[in-house]
Order: C-alpha cells, then sequence, then structure tokens
C-alpha cells in the first residue's frame, strides 16, 4: 500500500535505521540515547509522566534501539560494549560504514576512520566527542509533536526551540578525519594527525573548524603536540585539479576565497571534558603555553588589532560551558585573550574586522568627498543659456559640446534646448517670410512686366494703321 511505513523485523521503520546509519556513519560511537536527541530530539520531551528518569529513557529510545536491532541483524552493525554508565554502545561494520557513506552520500575516503578505543573500554573519549557534536548542534524539537504532553513537557521544549540556534546538522559534521603531513587522504603517513571532528557549515558562518576532545586524561605537552603537526599540515601544499599549488587542505575543503582564509590558517577548537583528575582550566592554560609559538598574534597599536599571518586561531571550552551557552553564548577562550565570547568571535578577529572596516569607511568617506569636488568643479564649467541665462542639462551639455565630427553639429550651441527650438522655430518662420516675401515681388514683377507688354503693344498699333 503506497505510503505505508515498512517495517522491519524488530519493528523498527526504514527512516529509523535511516537515521542510525547517519549519526554511526558521522560520530562511529553512539548510544540510543545520543541518537534519538540528535535525529528525534522531540521525544525527549515525550513520556515524561512515567515514574522515573530510567523508564523516561527506555520509552523514548526505544525506536531507535529497535532500529540498531535491525541493523545488527542484517550485519551492518555490533554492540560495541558499554559506557560507564553502563549503556549499550553501537559500531558500524565495515558494510555498515559503506550502507551510511550511501545515506550522507559521501565517498568511503570521506567516512574517517574507527575510534581506537570504541565501546569496550568505556567509551569515555568517543562520547565526548558525541556529546560535543550535540552540544554545537543543539537540535530543535518539533513543537507539533509534543503538543499533546503535559504543560511543563511544552514549555521546556518551547525553550529549546527559542533558545539560540547551533551550528549546522549532523550532516555538516565528520570524525576521525586523518590529515596528512606526508602520504595522501587515503593513506596518511606516520606522525600525521587524526581531527577528533571536523565542521563544514558555511551558512552558519563557520566554513572550517577543526575540533580536539580532551578529557583530561592526557598530559598537556600531549595535546599541545598535536598542534605541531596541525601546522605541518595547514603548511603542506598540493596541486589541485585545476593545477594550481594550494594549501592541501583547501584541495578537499571549500572556505571564502579572501585574504583572512589564505593568510592565517583554519582554526581549532578544544573541548575540555573533566573526567580525568586533571582540571580543564588548568589544563587549558598549560596548552596555551606550549602552544604559544603557534596561536600568538603581531600587534599592531596604530591599527590597534593582532594579525595572526601564519598561525592557527586556538580556542578552548569545556564541555559544560558549550551545553550552558551553545556557540552562541560567551563560552569560549581564544589563546591569548583575557575573555570568554561567542564561537564566532573567537574564531574570528573582531578587532582586524573593525579596523579593515573603519578604513573601508574613511575609503569610502574619502571616495564621496573627491565625487563631491569634481561634481562641484564640473558644476562651475556646466554653461549657460545666452538667452534665458538657465544652466545646461547633462544631455544639453554633451550635444553642444561635441567634438566627434561624425555627429551632427548643433545650430545654437550657445543656447539651452527650449530657447534653441525657438530660436529655430523663428529662423524657419524667417525663411518662409523671406521666401513668400520674394515670391510676392516675383509676382508683382511680373504683373508689371505684363502690363508694361501690352501698354507697348496698343501704341504700336495706332502707329501703324
Amino acid at each position: 500500500m503506497a505510503g505505508k511505513r515498512k517495517e522491519n523485523e524488530a519493528g523498527s521503520s526504514n527512516g529509523l535505521r535511516a537515521d542510525v546509519l547517519c549519526v554511526l556513519g558521522v560520530l562511529k560511537v553512539a548510544t540510543a540515547d545520543q541518537i534519538q536527541r540528535l535525529t528525534l530530539p522531540h521525544l525527549t520531551y515525550r513520556h515524561t509522566t512515567k515514574k522515573t528518569a530510567a523508564e523516561q529513557k527506555e520509552a523514548r529510545t526505544a525506536s531507535h534501539r529497535a532500529a540498531a536491532n535491525d541493523l545488527r541483524r542484517h550485519g551492518l552493525s555490533v554492540d560495541g560494549g558499554r559506557t560507564r554508565r553502563g549503556e549499550k554502545v553501537q559500531l558500524l561494520t565495515a558494510a555498515g560504514l559503506a550502507a551510511a557513506g550511501i545515506e550522507l552520500d559521501r565517498e568511503p575516503e570521506e567516512m574517517g576512520g574507527m575510534p581506537k578505543s570504541g565501546g569496550r573500554s568505556g567509551a569515555s573519549h568517543p562520547m565526548t566527542v558525541t556529546e560535543t557534536v550535540i552540544a554545537l548542534i543543539r537540535p530543535k524539537p518539533d513543537l507539533a509533536q509534543v503538543a499533546k504532553e503535559p504543560a511543563e513537557a511544552q514549555a521546556a521544549a518551547q525553550a529549546a526551540v527559542e533558545a539560540p540556534k547551533g551550528i549546522g546538522t549532523i550532516t555538516s559534521y565528520a570524525t576521525e578525519v586523518g590529515l596528512p603531513v606526508k602520504g595522501t587522504w587515503k593513506n596518511p603517513a606516520i606522525g600525521s594527525v587524526r581531527a577528533d571532528v571536523v565542521v563544514t557549515a558555511p551558512g552558519d558562518r563557520v566554513p572550517l573548524l577543526f575540533i580536539e576532545v580532551d578529557n583530561c586524561t592526557e598530559e598537556a605537552a600531549l595535546v599541545a603536540a598535536k598542534f605541531d603537526k596541525y601546522m605541518r599540515f595547514f603548511k603542506r601544499k598540493e596541486k589541485d585539479t585545476d593545477g594550481i599549488e594550494k594549501p592541501m587542505w583547501r584541495t578537499r575543503w571549500s572556505a571564502p576565497a579572501w585574504e583572512g582564509y589564505e593568510r592565517v590558517h583554519p582554526p581549532v577548537l578544544l573541548v575540555f571534558h573533566q573526567v580525568g583528575k586533571r582540571s580543564a582550566k588548568s589544563q587549558m592554560q598549560a596548552v596555551a603555553g606550549l602552544t604559544r609559538d603557534h596561536w600568538e598574534g603581531r600587534w599592531y597599536p596604530e591599527d590597534g588589532y593582532h594579525s595572526y599571518d601564519n598561525r592557527i586561531p586556538i580556542v578552548a571550552t569545556t564541555l559544560d560551558l558549550l551545553r550552558e551557552h551553545g556557540p552562541a553564548g560567551p563560552a569560549f577562550w581564544r589563546f591569548g585573550r583575557d575573555h570568554r565570547e561567542p564561537l564566532l568571535d573567537a574564531i574570528g578577529n573582531p578587532r582586524r574586522d573593525a579596523a579593515i572596516a573603519r578604513r573601508h569607511q574613511a575609503a569610502r568617506e574619502e571616495e564621496r568627498r573627491r565625487a563631491a569636488r569634481e561634481a562641484a568643479e564640473r558644476e562651475a564649467r556646466r554653461p549657460a543659456c545666452t538667452d534665458c541665462g538657465n544652466k545646461f542639462t547633462d544631455n544639453r551639455w554633451t550635444a553642444a559640446d561635441v567634438q566627434d565630427w561624425r555627429q551632427p553639429r548643433q545650430s545654437h550651441p550657445h543656447l539651452c534646448e527650449d530657447c534653441q527650438s525657438h530660436a529655430v522655430a523663428a529662423e524657419r518662420q524667417a525663411e518662409a517670410d523671406e521666401r513668400e516675401r520674394q515670391e510676392q515681388e516675383r509676382l508683382h514683377q511680373e504683373q508689371e512686366a505684363e502690363q508694361a507688354a501690352r501698354k507697348a503693344g496698343g501704341w504700336l498699333g495706332r502707329w501703324r494703321t
């Protein structure tokens, strides 16, 4: 029957299976709860009348758990162990990753690798990566789907809808992306770096953003060492399909073709999550100190901004701050600055933008003044009609000042259009009057000649007789 939802063995629809494939294809590791929050966020506000949070979670994730079971039966996914909180983790098989590539319309080399640990050691790092993506996207629920829920659930859903939007959708993200310092995209050489997340969301003014996640379990020196590899990758150049050599990252990702993206490397966001014993704040400060050569700009006091030519904009936040404020809130610390700010400001250079805007405004003002001076000088040269005294219009001025011999010359270049029309009409009338006078004079002369001839004929006849 047309329009009937196709059910699979575990009771899931094809749409739900596609949801699971897409999320796992991008994130590689996720729980049913995370898949549900990303793909059907309205379910978060359903089943709120159940007695316990566990029962609510069981109900709202049932559909996606069934979809994951169907994928497992078809050999597309496997159970990846459990998180430290006991939640089952889903992973794709090689066949599942290929199927996800079809759903996402991505080539196999664009799918990225699988996390090293997966879920068998608690999936601590992959879970933080997934939670980071959810906090950046901030999926909005469909209010129509919670219209019959209790008032408290509707109010919570409404608040989520009205909150500042996030960045992109699940298809704007990729994980475990190899960045080759040597070798190829498909086979990066040893020493290359793997980006935890890559974001491409030009519609949200984030053309390219790399993300590294740290659970505060690694030494700061190990985190900082990744930026040595990032710098090597960003500096690597390669000929593109047009035969022009350009930064290698530009052969894969698009970004605005302006000097800011040519001279400054793409930004990297560090997200710290307080899982390990190290303090997130101390980790940020330590990494900032160890990577200074990569991010520190040059101060231009005359313009009031830093230049970051050949530097990496490195921004840091915590997962808690990201969840609380989202990308549009003051959750991000740009290394070298003394305050938190929204993500777009943190990865950008507002002072430089303001200085450039001031220069452009000054240039526009100078152009306006120059145009005004030229207009005044031109007006001073504008001729006036010698008859009525009115200034020539632009068209009249152009016509009266024609220098091209192929153009017809004006009959009265010292007169305006109206006065020329009157003068031409008067001249034509005078010419007509003159022709009329001459014609009358000719007729008069002919009459006199005829009369003279008749008189002469009468006198001659009498003399002959």
